[in-house]
């Protein structure tokens, strides 16, 4: 664990679900260490310099959207059409702002977009073909087909075709990115992102651009990215619910964290959180084989996949 009372924290992850030693080769676990590494040295690179945590979190998310290997941005996994459905959402615990973006087609960093949405319109939450639009309107980077539809992913999708399945009957990896940070100012964000499920239908959205399912951010309580089965952490209200035990039952952010994990999957989901307090404490709690996931503060940068790290 970090220092007691860093002056700043920055928290990721990657994605939960399926994740073992025996399914990972030696070459793909170090590349996604790598990206994980990479994506906190974006954000922390902000707080050490006395950034906010919004600037933080939205760098953070940006790098991982930009890395093939995290279902976001550039790797997002394709619907059952073969398209891509990008969902994002952000939130600044300051005063509780937040923009939040689902089923985008063309925008190379969805995260910033639901930044726009927050800073630049009167909304909260834009979908489909409008939000799409308001990203061309505010000049934000476009992405042509090429761009996302990656030869892996579409191997993914023929594979689950083949098999006759729809993606609620395969192993899952949760594939949503995430960050929370605490600014030297005390102040906390959240940011998360997603390409939804594999074969997704119907324009299907799960909790990650959801505010209170998926993200959360506020300087009473603390900053929340969720990620795994979403309609579970829709139905449990994950991200809030973690802050509203803080608030309410005074408990601590693990204990608050590892409670709402467990009631989803009481009622049957998986997946799990990130959570950082205005302290600076980081937490994770999961109840799937593993979970991408990392935090650095002032003493340095730490990554992890597996359950027993």
């Amino acid at each position: 664990m970090p220092d007691q009372q860093p002056s700043w924290t920055l928290v990721i992850h990657g994605g939960a679900g399926v994740l073992e030693r025996s399914r990972m080769t030696p070459e793909l676990d170090a590349q996604h260490r790598a990206g994980l590494d990479a994506a906190l040295q974006a954000g922390a690179s902000l707080l050490a310099e006395g950034g906010s945590a919004l600037d933080a979190v939205e760098a953070a998310a940006r790098s991982l959207e930009d890395n093939e290997l995290f279902n976001a941005g550039r790797g997002a996994v394709l619907t059952y059409d073969g398209t891509t459905e990008l969902d994002a959402a952000i939130m600044d615990g300051r005063e509780r702002d937040a923009g939040a973006v689902t089923g985008v087609s063309a925008t190379r960093n969805p995260i910033s977009l639901a930044r726009a949405v927050m800073e630049k319109s009167p909304h909260v939450f834009l979908g489909g073909k409008g939000a799409d639009q308001f990203a061309q309107e505010q000049g934000i980077e476009q992405a042509g087909r090429d761009y996302f539809d990656l030869p892996l992913r579409r191997k993914q999708l023929e594979e689950l075709k083949a098999m006759g399945a729809d993606w609620f009957d395969v192993d899952m990896k949760f594939g949503t990115i995430g960050a929370v940070a605490r600014d030297v100012n005390g102040h906390v964000a959240a940011a998360t992102s997603t390409g939804g499920i594999t074969g997704k239908r119907w324009g299907r959205i799960g909790d990650s651009p959801v505010i209170g399912s998926g993200t959360w951010a506020d300087d009473r309580s603390c900053a929340v990215s969720a990620t795994g089965s979403g309609e579970f952490f829709i139905r449990a209200a994950v991200a809030h619910e973690i802050a509203a035990r803080m608030r309410y039952l005074g408990e601590d952010a693990q204990a608050a964290a590892d409670a709402v994990i467990a009631d989803v999957g009481a009622l049957g989901g998986d997946g799990g959180v990130i959570v950082v307090t205005p302290a600076g404490e980081p937490v994770f709690s999961f109840n799937s084989d593993g979970m991408y996931r990392g935090f650095a503060t002032p003493s340095g940068r730490t990554v992890a996949i597996y359950g027993d790290e």
